[in-house]
């Protein structure tokens, strides 16, 4: 495994998003207009929140379901491919377009600088998909649904969502368990009424100062975990934050226990070129 963060035993995890099939650059630094640069090294691997989710439930639970959407397209079909040879359960619809890919430099800083090409392809609830098994899963993470695919996760035990699908929650109307928001990225931003009903916790990343929650009237706080290895990059941390901690609530274990497992698995991650699957 590449994760050494303890394994949480045998509870079942799922995913509920997206996937880009991203080309990754390491540089230098990231061009400024008209400047070229030189490439270290490229790479080329699915990505997006869905495959970041999905892979490392993978790794830290052993297994997980990824329930999405892929373009009809040799893209999409090899990124199918190599998320089932990284023992990723998919199960997947094919959209008759273009599979949505991405670009993204890595900088001496290890920071993330992403562009994305093309539609974003979710799983809709009335896709073919096995929704009636979610209500056997403990944990699942959501970064992309159509609101009536949103409801289809509420059946699982626990339901964490990232900030950035706000409009889409808010059409769905069910409660999630947490909502993750990141208070750097304006696009991962909730307010208090956004949501109806509110989320039983909201979380709130910081970086490399950890990060807050609200739990009803109860707030608190977690610290980063240290890095158990040298930088790779950033890239997947807060989706893989957002996966862990969904495994960690749906495993039963406290907040600030989940939150501080949650903070290994992206310190872990950070130490990974990527999302892993080379």
């Amino acid at each position: 495994m590449l994760f050494n963060v303890e394994a949480a035993g045998d509870v079942r995890c799922a995913v509920v998003g997206h996937v880009e099939v991203v080309e990754f650059a390491r540089v230098d630094h990231v061009p400024s207009p008209g400047e070229i640069i030189q490439a270290e090294e490229t790479w080329v691997e699915p990505a997006g929140g869905g495959a970041v989710a999905s892979l490392a439930l993978r790794r830290l639970a052993g297994d997980v379901m990824f329930f999405t959407a892929l373009g009809d397209d040799e893209v999409g079909h090899r990124a199918e491919q190599q998320l089932r040879k990284a023992g990723v359960r998919v199960e997947c619809v094919y959209r008759d377009e273009p599979q949505r890919r991405g670009f993204t430099y890595v900088d001496r800083d290890g920071e993330r600088t992403i562009t994305v090409i093309g539609r974003k392809l979710v799983p809709r609830a009335d896709d073919p998909l096995p929704w009636n098994e979610l209500e056997e899963i403990a944990g699942v993470y959501l970064c992309g649904a159509d609101p009536a695919a949103v409801r289809e996760a509420r059946r699982a035990r626990v339901l964490v969502a990232t900030a950035r699908e706000l409009s889409t929650l808010r059409d769905a109307g069910v409660e999630l368990d947490a909502l993750v928001q990141s208070a750097t990225d304006e696009s991962e931003r909730y307010q208090p009424g956004d949501l109806e009903p509110q989320p039983r916790r909201v979380v709130t990343t910081e970086g490399r100062q950890g990060g807050r929650y609200v739990e009803g009237d109860r707030e608190g706080r977690w610290q980063a975990a240290p890095l158990p290895g040298p930088l790779a990059d950033t890239y997947g941390a807060g989706d893989t934050f957002a996966a862990a901690l969904a495994l960690g609530l749906g495993a039963g274990r406290s907040t600030a226990d989940a939150l501080a497992f949650a903070a290994r698995a992206a310190a872990e991650a950070m130490t990974v070129p990527g999302v892993g699957t080379r």
